[in-house]
């Protein structure tokens, strides 16, 4: 893969911030929490957010969230699942630098 296209994908690896209270307690420790591309991986998931928010970055943990089940009427039907990033940052970012929320 050229660098060109790996640098256009890496752009389109992270969806937006995953806004939970699970999410703000993470905020605390240091940790963003995104969605993500279903197919990414760890090494991409890192180096999209080193280059789009220009932090260092120290860990990222993956989470499959499946999606849910409802019913339409007499049908039931099924929402699409999506990919969780947990990502931990080094000492000295924080967390409103990145988002710029105070």
């Amino acid at each position: 893969m050229s660098q060109a296209l790996h640098q256009e994908r890496l752009m389109t690896v992270i969806r937006g911030p995953h806004l939970s209270e699970k999410a703000h307690i993470a905020a605390e420790n240091n940790q963003v929490v995104l969605k993500v591309r279903v197919d990414a991986t760890k090494k991409e998931i890192q180096q999209a957010v080193e280059l789009l928010f220009e932090v260092k970055v120290e860990n990222v943990q993956v989470v499959n969230v499946k999606g849910k089940t409802k019913r339409f009427q007499q049908t039931t039907g099924r929402r699409p699942g999506w990919k969780k990033a947990y990502v931990k940052l080094a000492d000295g970012t924080s967390v409103e630098e990145l988002f710029g929320t105070e």
